[in-house]
């Protein structure tokens, strides 16, 4: 391993998270070598690339909840203000598991009579407190990782509705249009959130252009809008243009 990889991965394990400008700057060297560096070290499952840099490899799991929480938060809350001006008063809408929905949960906070049907737990206790939101949470496992519902219960749960909107998120986006997760029992939930939506808005910021997960749940034409941050692959742009999804870039 080169010695300048060694310094990466020390920092990546220290922080949490490596950014490209910091560690040129640092390093003494291009960012282009940087962004070569961070790929190497992907390749060799030791790193796992973000928008603008790379955090510790989980391989095939998820990150960890904090992390995720933490990882392009500005631009989580740009796509969840983005959201609040798209949600009408009085919608029901299905909000499923993800940092970036419980974001749009907290941002659709002043709205007056929403319907939400969540497998979401920290969704839920967003907005529990609202006296003007209605909120419905699945039945069946509690993941205690990040407070999500899975399983078969959950899928029967969320069968039982047909709401004005769902506001979904991935863990990966592949270049394709996929959308991927890790977990298969989370993926089933949401397939079912998406074929009981009348308008499936995907929510997901930049770094989930490069990062893979093992199970997809659908194609982009499964979705009619995509909200995401201003860095968008130009691949997936002309594929919204395609798939006649209406590709929104929150600032």
């Amino acid at each position: 391993m080169l010695p300048r990889h060694q310094t990466i991965l020390d920092l990546a394990r220290r922080n949490g998270e490596v950014l490209v400008d910091a560690l040129a700057e640092q390093l003494a060297v291009s960012p282009q070598t940087i962004r070569k560096d961070l790929n190497d070290l992907c390749e060799r499952q030791l790193l796992f690339r973000t928008h603008g840099g790379a955090v510790l490899s989980t391989h095939t799991e998820n990150l960890e909840y904090a992390r995720r929480k933490q990882i392009s938060e500005p631009e989580k809350q740009a796509i969840a203000r983005t959201i609040a001006e798209l949600i009408p008063q009085k919608a029901s809408l299905f909000i499923n598991i993800g940092t970036t929905t419980e974001a749009v949960s907290q941002a659709l906070l002043d709205h007056e009579r929403l319907m939400v049907i969540t497998n979401n737990i920290n969704v839920a206790n967003i907005m529990r407190p609202r006296e003007t939101v209605q909120v419905m949470i699945a039945s069946g496992l509690v993941r205690g990782s990040d407070g999500g519902i899975v399983g078969e219960a959950a899928v029967d749960f969320i069968n039982q509705f047909r709401t004005d909107y769902a506001i979904i998120s991935a863990s990966a986006i592949d270049p394709d249009g996929s959308l991927m997760d890790y977990d298969y029992r989370e993926v089933k939930v949401s397939q079912a959130i998406i074929e009981n939506a009348r308008h499936v808005i995907l929510v997901a910021d930049s770094s989930k252009f490069e990062r893979s997960a093992p199970v997809r749940i659908c194609g982009l034409d499964r979705v009619q809008t995509f909200v995401t941050g201003e860095l968008v692959p130009d691949r997936i742009v002309a594929l919204c243009k395609e798939e006649h999804v209406a590709l929104l870039k929150a600032h």
